[in-house]
């Protein structure tokens, strides 16, 4: 895979992770629950998320070559953007008014 193909595959995988807490029920899309999800159990699932994201951005990384350094602030700034990336699946599921 080449390294645009790559970058591009890991965007629309994190865009899809962030939004996947508020677009179901279901515990990480696969166990039921058998009470209502709340937000506290969405933004630790949007955590969990997270770290599988960047993990599968690691293995891309280390496939192209040797993995560059990063500290603090690349941590940051990745869990800004994956917020930034859940602001859809958030504002349809706790701010869309929906007519019944």
């Amino acid at each position: 895979m080449t390294p645009s193909a790559s970058v591009t595959f890991l965007i629309v995988l994190a865009l899809l992770a962030a939004n996947l807490p508020f677009l179901n029920d279901r515990l990480l899309a696969v166990v039921p629950l058998k009470f209502p999800k709340n937000l506290a159990i969405r933004l630790l699932e949007l955590v969990a998320l997270y770290f599988v994201v960047g993990g599968i951005g690691l293995l891309l990384e280390q496939r192209q070559g040797r993995i560059a350094p990063q500290g603090w602030e690349f941590y940051a700034i990745t869990a800004a953007l994956f917020l930034t990336l859940a602001f859809p699946g958030f504002v349809w599921r706790y701010l869309f008014k929906r007519h019944a």
